[in-house]
């Protein structure tokens, strides 16, 4: 820890241990939790979470589509990153692309009949892990405060760039 705190300048500087270790716990949280889901997913015989996020994005879009920079934006991926899963979703037959008319370099991710039947068959299961894992352990008074601090974090990256 030392070496760490020699290399903080004050232009720089570092977080109080307060909070450090509250980013430590949240990130290591948020990793078991996303590793533990996505095992039950699999072990169910269901898709991937990170295939989940992509097709639930596009179920909850206009006409079940989106533009490929709008989808990568939303699931948080590069635009490459991005590129490499749809075209496993594309294989997998639980998406398509299709050309947008009014700009031939762009694409728009759209939902299949079993990317759908993909996505019913993945929620029970990711509802159950997302109780289990994460809502039994939160009173109703610490979502809503967890919920009003990860929104302002959200806000204030959103605000900066």
């Amino acid at each position: 820890m030392q070496l760490l705190s020699a290399r903080m300048s004050p232009m720089n500087p570092k977080p109080d241990e307060l909070h450090l270790n509250a980013w430590r716990l949240f990130i290591t949280a948020h990793a078991t939790l996303i590793d533990t889901i996505d095992r039950e997913l699999i072990a169910a015989s269901c898709i991937p979470l990170h295939w989940y996020d992509v097709l639930v994005e596009l179920v909850e879009a206009p006409d079940h589509r989106l533009r490929l920079y709008e989808l990568a934006d939303k699931v948080v991926l590069s635009r490459s990153g991005l590129t490499r899963l749809v075209d496993k979703l594309e294989n997998a037959g639980l998406l398509k692309r299709e050309p947008n008319p009014e700009d031939r370099r762009g694409y728009y991710a759209v939902l299949t009949e079993a990317g759908y039947a993909a996505l019913r068959k993945a929620w029970p299961i990711y509802a159950a892990g997302i109780q289990s894992h994460f809502a039994a352990h939160l009173s109703d008074d610490e979502a809503t405060i967890f919920s009003r601090v990860l929104r302002q974090i959200l806000k204030s990256r959103q605000a900066a760039e």
